[in-house]
């Protein structure tokens, strides 16, 4: 367990670029400038803008890692060391604080009397937060941080929290609005806590004080140039929380003078619908998109939802993520093997970045994990997902949910298998020998390697039992 800085020297407020912020022994201080030139901060590739760059050059986002939190977890240099040892480079960091296992710890300071004072910080949060963001960007490690996180308000963690008036010295039940518990779900969208906004319910009382974290926050992660933000953790509120959350980031960048990239995570599993148009229909303000909700769905569903957003988008491509990706063994969203299956739909199908979600809801960076993501890393090396589109039309013989394809005709083609198969690749009209090379995603390693020739429909059959991937190059 991480022991606590209890260092303070007092609290200053001062204003600085905009943001309101604590000055004081903050444990480790914030960069005090944009760190790097404004085009080299992850941003749509300029040739495809359906995937990110970074420094000026194409990058794909893959990852698993074993919590939400991970800025609260107390081996996390080891854990960052062990993603780049296998090529990850994708986590996403939720801001939370619940306690669920012991080592967390809150954004306010604790008074000697048990009280909260949310006009304070806890050093220790915001030092941990600090050194997440660093130890990332040593690493050339993405984060997409999620603001809020629906679950941290209700049930269990609602009781003990800071923001509850019972446990803090700055408001009362009267003056915030909040009730003592909230027992329901928080899908069923009864706390007010997130209504507070000026566009909502305008709630000052509180709305000062989620403002200030988010300035907070900002304050350490803006110059950081490897840094994406959602709104939300599944959310299925109010529109207008995410929407003025996302412009409120976009508009402390602007004052900063950077570019930075927002997106709202819906929990509608259907990404066809209504709920998602809020985010796809709205690039000017949400300039990326999450849909890791679709990895409730199986199979050719699976594909075809992901692949209908991706055409609905296609007059203003966007990079797509799915910054969760369900299923593992004893889990309740599928087994393992449909974690993998899920994230190797999206992969091939265009996806800019891809992560294993936590246990047990997925299999994060376990050894069947690590597998897939070294696997991926082959695949790329022979071929570049931005060179290439979905083309499953160039498969024959295909029976669903049997074989995927992404490819450049008569280039590049790339396959994926979630078991073993057989189908015809149309090379009719395309001349000379290709290399076909298999990777077996199960272990993370070469196949076989065999030479075909264009000029007709090659059959393309799996070495073996178990799920494989393909490179098919001149």
């Amino acid at each position: 367990m991480i022991a606590w800085d209890i260092r303070w020297l007092g609290v200053t407020l001062a204003v600085s670029a905009g943001f309101v912020t604590a000055i004081g022994a903050m444990g480790q201080d914030p960069p005090a400038k944009p760190i790097g030139k404004n085009a080299d901060r992850i941003r749509p590739y300029a040739k495809n803008a359906r995937y990110w760059q970074y420094r000026g050059k194409p990058v794909l986002l893959l990852g698993g890692s074993k919590d939400d939190n991970l800025f609260q977890i107390p081996d996390l240099r080891d854990h960052l060391d062990a993603m780049a040892r296998i090529g990850a480079n994708y986590i996403r960091n939720t801001m939370s604080d619940r306690p669920d296992f012991g080592f967390e710890v809150y954004p306010f300071f604790k008074r000697s009397d048990g009280k909260y004072d949310l006009e304070r910080w806890n050093p220790e949060y915001w030092r941990r937060f600090s050194e997440m963001l660093r130890l990332t960007y040593d690493r050339s490690i993405f984060v997409q941080i999620e603001v809020w996180d629906r679950f941290d308000y209700s049930q269990s963690r609602w009781p003990i929290h800071p923001y509850n008036p019972a446990n803090n010295v700055n408001y009362t039940f009267e003056q915030s609005g909040f009730r003592r518990e909230y027992p329901n779900h928080p899908g069923a969208n009864d706390q007010p806590f997130f209504f507070t906004t000026p566009d909502q319910r305008d709630n000052k009382v509180v709305f000062r004080y989620q403002q200030r974290f988010v300035d907070e926050m900002l304050q350490r992660s803006l110059p950081y140039p490897h840094v994406l933000y959602c709104m939300d953790n599944e959310t299925s509120g109010d529109e207008k929380w995410g929407a003025f959350w996302a412009r409120y980031i976009r508009q402390k960048a602007a004052a900063m003078g950077v570019d930075v990239f927002v997106t709202e995570m819906w929990d509608d599993w259907d990404i066809t619908s209504k709920t998602h148009l809020r985010t796809l229909d709205h690039p000017e303000l949400y300039n990326f998109v999450d849909v890791s909700q679709n990895n409730h769905n199986k199979g050719q569903t699976h594909w075809d939802r992901f692949q209908q957003v991706r055409a609905y988008i296609s007059r203003r491509p966007r990079p797509i993520n799915t910054v969760k990706t369900y299923g593992a063994a004893g889990g309740p969203f599928g087994s393992g093997a449909d974690g993998i299956e899920r994230w190797w739909r999206h992969f091939i199908g265009g996806a800019a970045g891809v992560r294993f979600h936590r246990p047990d809801s997925g299999i994060g960076l376990s050894e069947p994990a690590i597998a897939s993501i070294k696997a991926g890393r082959l695949l790329e090396s022979r071929v570049k997902p931005w060179l290439t589109e979905p083309a499953n039309h160039l498969l024959n013989d295909r029976t669903p949910d049997e074989a995927y394809l992404t490819a450049k005709p008569g280039e590049l083609y790339a396959l994926y298998f979630p078991r073993a198969g057989s189908v015809g690749l149309d090379m009719n009209g395309v001349r000379g020998d290709f290399t076909l090379r298999w990777i077996d995603i199960g272990k993370g390693e070469w196949g076989p390697t065999a030479r075909i020739t264009g000029g007709s429909v090659v059959p393309i059959t799996t070495p073996g039992a178990g799920m494989w991937a393909a490179t098919v190059t001149r």
